[in-house]
């Protein structure tokens, strides 16, 4: 099987993965805020503990997954339940019953809320954790592991890019269909691509005889390099949710231009699907470590021009989505690129992967929850509520959406700095 085939079947789940994360995290937010009429505070501590709750089942996942990887029936079987029942999920949390009830009743649809976000995030979960160890075991020299991450990232922007279009333009129901048809797509693709290492009979005996709690959980912690990639991960991390959780509310509020929400969204993910091989040709050169580093004052620059932004300026604000998507490919293809390397270096390969990704997911919604969790309460306590006109809540939503996101990179360059000669982040 040729490198490139084996690299976009390995990395077609990364398109309906990426798919359900832009409704979930980005869409559900004005969904549940604007369409359903809750309240942004009540919604924000939801969204914030059911975040928590999910991020906290990663690691577990995570040691379960290591089991799964060396046997080829289990993992088919446990990646296809996953599929089915995010697809469900995702279908009865956009479309509560209670929703077109005479009287919307608020602690209701925010106990469904909370219930069917629980189910959803579990199973997709399992299949994030899954897909990315299963990634990082197939493992190669630095510039193997970009263009692996690579293809995963592409498919994943890719996916984006239609869920922007299909939530937007389309509706909830096509957004639930495709949902559907790529995840059984992309799990077909998987189990036809290349096999994780360790899965001979031999490895699968000895993995059934320690079970799935052989990986000691807190195993990733114990490198200092893994935990110096993950302080630099969750602080480059929360610069970039905060964001993705306001951009809506700042589109529709301060520019005043919510029919041109899709081609900004749209613009912003082609430029980073466009920009993913000129940075995998970066990493190899500089490597990923100042690549990363690259982007992030990339990034930097954008988000500042945020800051003078007001009604009507279409144009700018094009202008940053498209510098802010050319950054975002440092953020997609860098940090991946260095945790296999990580887990190689620690002597960890073919062993431990699951427990790695499941720290990394862990992260990674670690980030999302706080984003939720602070910034709306926060907005909410400021004065800014959907819709709001005066200009003290207006400058509250630019300082969150554009300020805070330069202060966590800043932070973020620091860190890359100080760590630039780690041999285990080389």
């Amino acid at each position: 099987m040729s490198g490139a085939r084996s690299n976009a079947l390995y990395g077609l789940l990364g398109l309906p993965l990426a798919f359900v994360a832009m409704p979930l995290y980005v869409v559900l937010p004005a969904h549940y805020g604007q369409t359903l009429g809750v309240s942004l505070g009540a919604l924000g501590a939801v969204l914030l503990l059911t975040r928590l709750a999910d991020a906290l089942i990663d690691p577990l996942l995570g040691r379960w997954v290591d089991h799964l990887l060396a046997h080829a029936g289990q993992r088919r079987l446990a990646v296809l339940a996953a599929a089915v029942v995010l697809a469900l999920g995702f279908v009865a949390l956009f479309f509560p019953p209670m929703a077109w009830a005479p009287m919307r009743h608020q602690g209701a649809l925010l106990a469904w809320c909370a219930f069917t976000l629980v189910i959803t995030f579990l199973a997709y979960s399992l299949l994030s954790v899954a897909h990315l160890a299963w990634g990082t075991r197939l493992g190669g020299d630095v510039g193997q592991r970009a263009r692996l991450v690579a293809w995963r990232e592409g498919f994943g922007l890719f996916g984006v890019l239609a869920a922007n279009v299909l939530a937007t333009q389309a509706g909830l129901a096509w957004t639930s269909a495709v949902l559907a048809t790529t995840l059984l797509l992309g799990v077909w693709a998987l189990l036809r691509g290349p096999a994780p290492a360790g899965t001979t009979a031999a490895a699968a005996a000895a993995a059934t005889a320690l079970g799935p709690a052989r990986v000691p959980l807190g195993l990733p912690w114990r490198g200092s390099g893994f935990r110096r990639l993950m302080a630099l991960f969750l602080v480059n991390g929360v610069a970039s949710a905060i964001p993705a959780t306001l951009v809506l509310f700042f589109i529709q509020d301060r520019l005043k231009a919510m029919d041109a929400a899709p081609l900004f969204l749209g613009l912003y993910f082609l430029m980073a699907a466009l920009s993913v091989p000129w940075w995998v040709r970066c990493i190899a050169r500089i490597g990923a470590m100042r690549s990363w580093a690259l982007g992030m004052g990339m990034a930097l620059a954008s988000f500042a021009g945020v800051l003078w932004l007001g009604e009507g300026d279409r144009a700018a604000y094009i202008a940053i989505c498209l510098a802010g998507g050319w950054a975002l490919g440092a953020d997609l293809t860098a940090p991946g690129t260095l945790l296999t390397g990580v887990v190689q270096r620690a002597g960890h390969a073919g062993q431990a992967e699951g427990a790695y990704a499941g720290w990394w997911q862990w992260a990674t919604k670690l980030n999302l929850a706080l984003a939720a969790g602070l910034a709306l309460p926060t907005l909410q306590a400021l004065g800014y509520h959907p819709g709001a006109q005066d200009p003290g809540a207006l400058m509250a939503l630019t300082l969150a959406y554009g300020g805070l996101p330069c202060v966590f990179k800043l932070v973020a360059m620091g860190a890359c700095w100080r760590w630039r000669h780690h041999p285990a982040l080389a």
